[in-house]
């Protein structure tokens, strides 16, 4: 069986069942969104630091001018009056997903990764100004990811798409699925479709720092399908993590899954939004590189290269300018991290780095080198090139590999000198 004999049914329209992650900041560029639509899957883009993204699309000046409105505060570990303008957050939303549904030529679907812990110094107001905002700007689906906000779906109940846009959710276990559905029962509004994350996926992972490890995707999945069956509930579920080749996506759609999620191969493509020198990082790794810690200020592990620039950082926290990660009254870990070790820095010495990282500075600056633990196979899906670095394979190559390659093959580019 290959992945083309099988297509995932969702609201009444019919995809090729893959799905690629909303990586952010700006790694699942508009560009590979609209691969995957276009070649009639599923594309998404991430709204993390949207501002930002702005700016860095369209010139704007959302990042400038929050720094200059809060830059009395720099050098105060209090942030908690360093907010978003919410007016701002809705027309940088509204921008950015336009341009990109706007160029929508395909038969697939154009969806939206919202980290929930994306808290914004106000979690609940930021959170429902993105997610209708996404939906006012024709964002056909939303993936609520990294938090499981138990009342996200009542922010927008009242928003005239809420029936009408899908919404999906990201989950690691079947008791965190149950406890969701719970509150959506009582909207009369199931999830659309459900993510399942495994431990090997990239970013933040929904298990605990120390038992990570322990959890298979294939064991989750099977539990979610059976969960699901007992409570004669149809929604596709959707397996994501580690799943590297076509064959490893066709063995899950065999065993019941709707469609899978895949992002890993795709960080490498020409339209992902990683600069060039990054991606040869990432070809180039070796199983030994890649690490799963706590330097997130989430509270999630992560997974990234152990030689991501973020992991020396000790830079002045930029809340002012970006602040994404700030919780409800301006608190952050990587505040008190940096603080603390200012406190004991001996003059003249350099400040050694905090367990803890600036993660919005890190991922704007694409610092933050996270990934999927099958990166180290990078080098086995495209050519060494004669000046000794690798060839970038466009997003529509790796897709259709998935789609149609069998037997664990992995079908390389056409070659492209000097690529």
């Amino acid at each position: 069986m290959i992945v083309d004999n099988f297509r995932l049914q969702l609201g009444g329209r019919e995809y090729v069942p893959i799905v690629i992650g909303g990586m952010g900041v700006n790694i699942s560029t508009t560009e590979l969104a609209l691969a995957a639509e276009r070649l009639g899957g599923i594309g998404h883009i991430s709204d993390a630091e949207v501002g930002y993204v702005c700016d860095q699309i369209f010139s704007t000046t959302y990042t400038i001018r929050k720094r200059k409105k809060y830059a009395i505060y720099s050098n105060n570990p209090d942030k908690s009056a360093v907010l978003f303008d919410l007016e701002e957050i809705a027309e940088a939303q509204k921008k950015y997903i336009a341009y990109t549904v706007s160029q929508k030529t395909g038969k697939g679907a154009v969806f939206l990764n919202c980290m929930e812990k994306l808290t914004m110094n106000n979690a609940s107001e930021t959170l429902k100004v993105r997610l209708e905002s996404a939906m006012e700007a024709g964002i056909d689906g939303l993936t609520l990811a990294a938090g499981l906000n138990l009342r996200t779906l009542d922010l927008i109940q009242d928003h005239p798409r809420f029936r009408d846009v899908k919404i999906g959710i990201i989950i690691s276990s079947v008791r965190a699925l149950a406890i969701f559905l719970k509150r959506a029962v009582r909207l009369n509004r199931l999830p659309d479709y459900i993510i399942v994350e495994g431990p090997l996926a990239g970013g933040h992972l929904g298990f605990g720092p120390l038992d990570w490890h322990t959890f298979d995707l294939r064991t989750i999945v099977t539990e979610v399908l059976d969960f699901l069956k007992k409570e004669e509930l149809r929604i596709p579920v959707i397996p994501a993590g580690g799943i590297f080749t076509g064959t490893d996506a066709a063995d899950y759609l065999t065993m019941g899954a709707s469609a899978v999620q895949v992002a890993t191969r795709f960080t490498i493509s020409k339209e992902a939004g990683l600069p060039a020198a990054v991606k040869q990082e990432y070809i180039r790794a070796e199983e030994k590189d890649i690490v799963v810690n706590m330097a997130s200020t989430t509270g999630y592990p992560m997974r990234m290269l152990v030689n991501s620039p973020t992991l020396s950082y000790t830079i002045k926290p930029n809340c002012e300018g970006l602040g994404y990660l700030l919780e409800n009254g301006g608190k952050c870990t990587y505040i008190d991290a940096y603080y603390k070790a200012m406190a004991v820095r001996k003059p003249g010495e350099k400040m050694t780095p905090t367990e803890k990282t600036c993660l919005c500075t890190g991922m704007a600056r694409y610092d933050c080198w996270t990934c999927g633990h099958m990166t180290y196979r990078l080098k086995d899906t495209t050519n060494r090139l004669d000046d000794g670095s690798w060839q970038l394979p466009s997003a529509e190559a790796i897709f259709l590999d998935y789609q149609f390659s069998k037997d664990q093959e992995i079908r390389l580019p056409e070659r492209e000198e000097n690529a």
